[in-house]
């Protein structure tokens, strides 16, 4: 619809509406923020706040019709008035912040956006705003709290996963055109981040809340770097041990329904092969996570001398460079073996990840390869996933750590497999 049968449209006063509501909802913060200065002493309370975000929606209007000039000379006009303003103010009670007038400015653009087509932008921004100005104090002291360390922490993850990960190219190289550097370096970023919300997650919300939040979040995406992470922080705090021991089993316990809905967007044959095996697996896990959880009374991490790194750069680096090696020694055995390397590809991918040998052989049981054939494959492959974690937890662990973990998901291997025989041998 071009600008001209959109002012004709019946639409156009509905969207001004809105430039004016959401002037309004920025306003309603500004005002009740200021609601106990004198009357006057403000640069802008709900009023002018609406009036701006209808000025932002009239000038777009006419920017429409005329010439986009139009919008750009308004908004200058209007830096101009909430500068004057602002030292006006300033002189008067010496606030020296600039707040007030960036969110007039912003409001301005929201009216504009508004009535340009993009009304649903505009709200969620205007929310957005309003929440940020309403938690001024929240965030300052969040600052404060902020260690240095913290903060190259931050700023390390959003270098590699915002600014490296889209430049690497999302295709195949080398041999076999096994390795994937947008993939190698995504499972880079995605172990990084679990460090870093793992270590955000318990000093905000303890140990116990903390722990839980993490690995529930690590299940849905890479339980195998969550197990790493946390064999690393047992040795660091001893205390909390049998927490994280409950949050790893927590955590590959949430592979396995991840694992079903992966196999029943791909083919629900495999679901109904595998289901009774997976969740039988699942409860083998989560029964003793609970346990241990309910049983253990660390409530918070022991202060350290030592700065923790929030985002384990090296063991997610280290990683990558384990996956890359895998990737190649799949292909390699495939192209050496044929069809009867399926099994071994599958025990070989378990090293690393459950999902990408998944989506494989469910793609592959739909034209091909034998359902029994797929359905034992991605098993094995869940199983030395679940074993390659044992190895972690006992290398890398502390002992209280291990001694819980070790048992248990032994069990649960041992369950699955001889489930899958059972039911085999019932002619499934």
């Amino acid at each position: 619809m071009s600008i001209n049968e959109f002012v004709a449209s019946d639409y156009l006063l509905w969207h001004l509406l809105i430039s004016l509501l959401l002037g309004a909802i920025v306003g309603t913060q500004r005002g009740w923020e200021m609601r106990n200065r004198v009357e006057g002493s403000r640069v802008a309370g709900i009023r002018t706040f609406s009036l701006v975000g209808l000025l932002g929606g009239l000038v777009a209007i006419l920017a429409g019709l005329y010439s986009p000039l139009l919008l750009g000379f308004a908004l200058i006009a209007l830096v101009i008035l909430a500068c004057i303003a602002f030292v006006m103010q300033q002189k008067s009670n010496l606030d020296v912040s600039i707040t007030g007038v960036v969110s007039l400015l912003v409001t301005f653009v929201l009216g504009s956006l508004a009535v340009s087509g993009q009304a649903v932008l505009a709200a969620s921004a205007a929310v957005i705003t309003a929440v940020v100005l309403d938690n001024k104090r929240e965030l300052h002291q969040a600052l404060q709290k902020l260690q240095e360390y913290e903060l190259d922490a931050a700023l390390r993850l959003l270098l590699i996963s915002i600014v490296l990960l889209p430049l690497l190219p999302n295709q195949s190289y080398g041999p076999w055109s096994a390795l994937n550097p947008y993939e190698i370096w995504w499972m880079v970023v995605l172990i990084a981040s679990i460090s870093f919300v793992g270590y955000f997650a318990i000093k905000i919300g303890g140990a116990k809340r903390g722990i839980l939040f993490t690995s529930v979040f690590a299940g849905l995406s890479s339980s195998t770097a969550l197990t790493l992470q946390f064999s690393h922080l047992s040795k660091q705090q001893a205390s909390i041990s049998p927490l994280l021991a409950s949050g790893i089993l927590l955590s590959c316990g949430t592979m396995f329904p991840r694992l079903l809905v992966v196999l029943f967007v791909i083919n629900p044959q495999l679901v109904t092969l595998l289901w009774p095996i997976v969740i039988a697996m699942m409860v083998a896990l989560y029964l003793p996570a609970w346990w241990i959880w309910r049983s253990s009374e660390a409530e918070s991490v022991e202060p350290s001398n030592q700065q923790t790194n929030p985002l384990a750069l090296q063991s997610a680096l280290f990683f990558g460079v384990v996956l890359a090696a895998i990737m190649l020694l799949s292909h390699a055995l495939t192209e050496m073996f044929g069809s009867t390397g399926i099994l071994i590809l599958s025990a070989l991918s378990g090293l690393t990840d459950v999902d990408a040998i998944s989506l494989a052989l469910g793609r592959q049981s739909t034209q091909s390869l034998d359902v029994n054939t797929a359905a034992l494959g991605i098993l094995i492959a869940a199983s030395v996933n679940t074993v390659v974690k044992i190895g972690m937890v006992r290398a890398i662990g502390d002992k209280q750590l291990w001694y819980r973990i070790v048992p248990v998901m032994t069990g649960c291997v041992l369950v699955g497999g001889l489930m899958f025989v059972v039911m085999y041998g019932a002619g499934i």
